[in-house]
């Protein structure tokens, strides 16, 4: 998995007025879980870019005071009306300790059932999924070629290597509902209903068109 570099300072305080002045300086309040000992730091709200504001999924690699920590982002706050980060929760990793992490789902091919004039349905941008460190894949792809009509994809019908999914095996994670309008043999059919043919001695619609 990808990882992104986020410089930080050691906080030596971490009250309320310490916390109200980082914010004021537009850094973000951080702390680091799962180590020996707790890591409270600082960093500048910009260098969380990379991070939060992308649809992939990353690694961290957190840099105090000479120290490097590998970690992955466990909770992150954001103000309610300006939506600036408030403060951001880490879990450092270990080589040989699974984490919990949301990873993307990439949809790839053309669905039988949307080629047909059906809908796709994505249940899931994001899986959650544990595994070590080593394992964590960068997305989950899932190939919706065989998908008809009704058809559902499962998580439990994603094939898994060295990771387990955290969601029920039957949660759906993509599926093809019959759309308003469904394609029967090249013609444009609303809801798959069928066209009614014209009253004897009537022309077609469009013969009588052109009569006019």
């Amino acid at each position: 998995m990808k990882s992104i570099t986020i410089q930080g300072t050691k906080r030596e305080s971490v009250g309320k007025k310490s916390t109200k002045a980082l914010r004021d300086a537009e850094l973000v309040p951080c702390v680091v879980y799962g180590g020996t000992e707790t890591l409270n730091f600082s960093a500048e709200e910009k260098s969380f870019k990379g991070l939060v504001y992308t649809p992939e999924a990353h690694t961290v690699s957190i840099e105090v005071d000479g120290q490097t920590i590998p970690a992955v982002l466990q909770d992150i706050q954001f103000h309610p009306l300006t939506d600036k980060i408030l403060h951001a929760d880490f879990f450092q990793l270990a080589e040989d300790k699974p984490v919990v992490m949301e990873v993307p789902v990439r949809l790839t091919g053309r669905s039988k059932g949307v080629v047909a004039g059906g809908a796709l349905r994505q249940s899931f941008r994001k899986l959650k999924l544990k595994a070590l460190p080593a394992n964590l894949p960068d997305e989950i792809v899932v190939d919706v070629t065989p998908l008809k009509i009704g058809s559902k994809l499962y998580v439990g019908d994603i094939e898994t290597k060295d990771f387990t999914f955290m969601h029920p095996d039957n949660a759906v994670v993509v599926a093809v509902k019959m759309s308003r309008t469904a394609m029967k043999g090249g013609a444009a059919i609303e809801d798959d209903e069928e066209t009614p043919a014209p009253a004897e001695g009537e022309a077609p619609a469009a013969e009588a068109a052109s009569a006019e």
